[in-house]
């Protein structure tokens, strides 16, 4: 099966470019493939954020005034 892929051009510091191919080195995995996984996984993270914001959206909401009394109040601060 042939997957489809877009070409992208991507700057990437200097240091952090030397890693990543020493990492495809060491793993026999491509820079493309390395570099996707890590696409992925930062998209999957902001996924499950926004999923975690839509669930606590009927929350009360709080003031920092508030917060911060209500940790005095308690000896936390």
């Amino acid at each position: 099966m042939t997957t489809l892929t877009k070409r992208a051009t991507v700057y990437l510091k200097p240091g952090l470019h030397r890693a990543l191919r020493l990492k495809s080195v060491e793993t026999a995995r491509s820079l493309s493939d390395i570099v996707n996984e890590a696409v992925q996984v930062s998209l999957a993270e902001d996924a499950e954020d926004l999923a975690a914001f839509d669930e606590r959206s009927n929350e009360p909401m709080i003031s920092y005034e508030a917060a911060l009394k209500e940790l005095k109040r308690h000896g936390k601060i």
